[in-house]
Parts: C-alpha cells; sequence; structure tokens
C-alpha cells in the first residue's frame, strides 16, 4: 500500500542528553534538538497484520495537522521544528476515520461491549497510553512513560489501512444521525483535533461558567475548534484573536462573537473594552507565539476586574513564555499547560457534541487525495488560507 512518510537524520545538537526513555538513534521525546533534514517520501508497504487486541482500519480521510507541518518543516539548521516524541522513518497522518475491516478476537468495541464488527465506522485517539505506569493509573493518560504516539512514533494514517489497538478506538455510531456519506468521515477526521482543544479548555482549563468570557488566541484548528466549545458551553463573549482575514471569518462561522485582529488592534483595551472592563476567565494560547502574546494575556488580566481568570497553554513551542508573577498572584490567576486528549471520557464526549449539532466540518477548507499530501504539507509552512486541508481515501 502507498505512504506518506517522514525520514530524518538522526544528529542530536550538543546541549541534546539522551533521556531515560529515549531510544538513541531512533526515538526522542524532544524531536527539535535530534532530527535534522526530514523528507517526505511515498513509501510502499505492506498492509499491516493485526494481534488479538487489534483492530485494521480503511482509512477513509485523515487531516493535515500543524504537527505533520513541523515535523516535515525544517529550521535554519535543517533541523525540525516539531520539539516533541518522534521516531522516524514514521508514516504520518493521526487525524484520521476509517471503516473496520479486521478486527482481533479480543478487540472490543466500548460501544457494544463486544468484539468491533466489519464494517463500523471509527476513529481513534492518537496517543497510544500503557494503562500501566505511575501517570496512567493516576488517570493522566496523555503524560504515559511509555507513550507512543501514531503518525509520530509508529506507522500513522497516512495510508490505504492502519492497525489500530481497540482501547484506542472510539465509535462514529452516533454521528449517523447527522452526517452521511463521505461527510461522516470527514466529521470523524477533526474528532481528534476537537478532542486536544477539548481538553485544553474544559479539563485542563476547568471549563468556565454559562455567562462567563472566553479568548482564543490563534485561528488554526485547535483555535477555532475552541471557539465552538466554548460557545457550546455557554460563553457569553467568545472572543478571537487572529490576524487573518479567512481564519477569523471561519472563527465567526464556529462561534466567536468577536474577533480583535492584533496587528491592527490593541489586544487588551479591545478585550476589556467587549467585556466591559471584565475581562476573561479563560485564556487559551493556541498561536505558538508564547514571547509574543504573553505581555498581552497579562495586561488584559492586570487591567480586568475579573479574578481567578486561568491562561491555557496547548500550543507547542519551545520558546521561554516572560511570565510576570505579580500579576498571577495579585490576580489569582493560573497558568496551565494542555497536551493531548486522552482520558476523562474526552472523545466519546466531543463525538456527542457533534452528535448534537456543534458541527466541526467548517474546519476543513481544502480536500486532496493521498498523492498530494506531501505538498500540502510543505505549502501550510506559509499558507494562512486554509484551515484544516484533507485527505480523502474514494
Amino acid at each position: 500500500m502507498k505512504t506518506v512518510t517522514l525520514h530524518a537524520d538522526w544528529q542530536p545538537k550538543s546541549d541534546f542528553k539522551l533521556g531515560a526513555k529515549d531510544i538513541d538513534g531512533k526515538l526522542t521525546y524532544l524531536g527539535s534538538k535530534v532530527w535534522k533534514n526530514p523528507e517526505l517520501k511515498m513509501v510502499e508497504k505492506d498492509i499491516p497484520k493485526i494481534g488479538s487486541t487489534e483492530v485494521l482500519i480503511k482509512v477513509k480521510a485523515c487531516g493535515i495537522c500543524g504537527s505533520d507541518v513541523h515535523m516535515a518543516q525544517p529550521d535554519d539548521d535543517g533541523y525540525i521544528w516539531y520539539p516533541g516524541l518522534t521516531a522516524f522513518p514514521a508514516t504520518l497522518g493521526h487525524e484520521f476515520s476509517g471503516v473496520v475491516v479486521e478486527a482481533g478476537e479480543q478487540a472490543i468495541n466500548k460501544r457494544t461491549g463486544k468484539k468491533f464488527e466489519e464494517g463500523e465506522a471509527v476513529t481513534a485517539e492518537e496517543m497510544f497510553w500503557c494503562a500501566s505506569c505511575r501517570p496512567c493509573a493516576d488517570g493522566y493518560p496523555n503524560h504515559c512513560e511509555k507513550l507512543q504516539e501514531i503518525g509520530f512514533s509508529c506507522d500513522g494514517a497516512f495510508a490505504e489501512y492502519v492497525k489500530v489497538d481497540s482501547r484506542y478506538i472510539w465509535s462514529l455510531e452516533e454521528l449517523k444521525r447527522v452526517y452521511k456519506g463521505d461527510d461522516l468521515f470527514l466529521a470523524g477526521s477533526v474528532v481528534e483535533p476537537t478532542s486536544v482543544a477539548y481538553n485544553a479548555v474544559i479539563e485542563r482549563g476547568g471549563g468556565i461558567r454559562p455567562g462567563d468570557n472566553a479568548v482564543i488566541l490563534g485561528g488554526g484548528p485547535i483555535g477555532l475548534a475552541a471557539v465552538a466549545i466554548m460557545k457550546k458551553a455557554g460563553a457569553s463573549n467568545v472572543i478571537l484573536s487572529e490576524p487573518s482575514e479567512s481564519r477569523a471569518k471561519l472563527g465567526k462561522l464556529m462561534g466567536a462573537d468577536h474577533i480583535i485582529n492584533p496587528l491592527k488592534e490593541n489586544f487588551s483595551e479591545r478585550v476589556l473594552d467587549i467585556t466591559g472592563g471584565l475581562g476573561a476567565k479563560l485564556y487559551l494560547e493556541a498561536t505558538g507565539l508564547p514571547d509574543k502574546v504573553w505581555a498581552d494575556i497579562e495586561q488584559a488580566i492586570w487591567e480586568g476586574k475579573m479574578i481567578n481568570s486561568t491562561v491555557v497553554i496547548v500550543a507547542r513551542s519551545d520558546k521561554k513564555i516572560p511570565v510576570t508573577g505579580e500579576v498571577f498572584q495579585v490576580r489569582r490567576a493560573s497558568i496551565v499547560g494542555s497536551q493531548g486528549h486522552s482520558g476523562h471520557g474526552t472523545f466519546p464526549r466531543v463525538i456527542s457534541s457533534m452528535a448534537s449539532g456543534m458541527d466541526m466540518t467548517p474546519l476543513i477548507t481544502k480536500k486532496i487525495t493521498l498523492d498530494e499530501v506531501p505538498e500540502n504539507i510543505v505549502l501550510l509552512r506559509t499558507n494562512r488560507t486554509e484551515c484544516k486541508i484533507t485527505c480523502e481515501f474514494k
């Protein structure tokens, strides 16, 4: 079968130290410090063989994530941008949906309590947690000590078929009430990025009370998904800070009440003006540029009347954040980090939210074939017009 596979050279930087969970020459949790000269290739691979608890899925749709872009993007010194868990060569692709074609005898469907059946529409978590380490036992699978990630450290879904253990698979049966035909699989492919946003603003950020204000910085797929989630959660004002006109328009479609262009307007003044001087209960940093936006967030918190604001960091970046402790002490504000999407029933809650009217498919602004994936991954390095580019398999 045809796959989109990323190759890179293992050339650690001088300040890199092999960690306890790293595998020399193969896997690291600090990708941008190790992998050099990334190259996308179309590679023929065998259809995966499944084990007793695994499911073979025929892929129907798979979206390009910013992580795919950054894994394949070299900096000025040739090192990849992506700072996290990586093992190359690996087939990319983790935002996907498809149809079960084969299931092992112990591959149990959480919807039915029985073995998965051929033909069921499914999606899957991207983070493969072990369920036996201390973080998993404590209920934090996103921080598993033996974590593997599909499309990052093991072969992903920019391929005709992919195998996944049944513990990570979720049925899309509920979505059939709303989506038909190919639309079902397009919707299924955005469950994963929407779950990342849900984990950030609901689980890690603590959510909001209906009537609170929320500010989303960055109109990429995660930021736009957070807009929809905050509106469904009952936010009085969902404010999106985004300079791109096309993404700002999409933000409105996803539920944003107000748009701020931070290149033309004073961010903190606009937030306070919109909220009558109150500010926001929740701020989501989804730009990946914390060194550039942090001072504005602090200003809005400092000058606003809202006590107990939470700032959630979801975008991946190795940039240092210039935090002023006094702001967070005096205003009783919090900073939390958010990684991933697993645990706390995030996936089924996102699927149910989508089935009850939270339409995430407008995030998909372009559809392509598998052969077009590499060029579009490169395109997204600079293109701010498209939001989610999705590969469809016919």
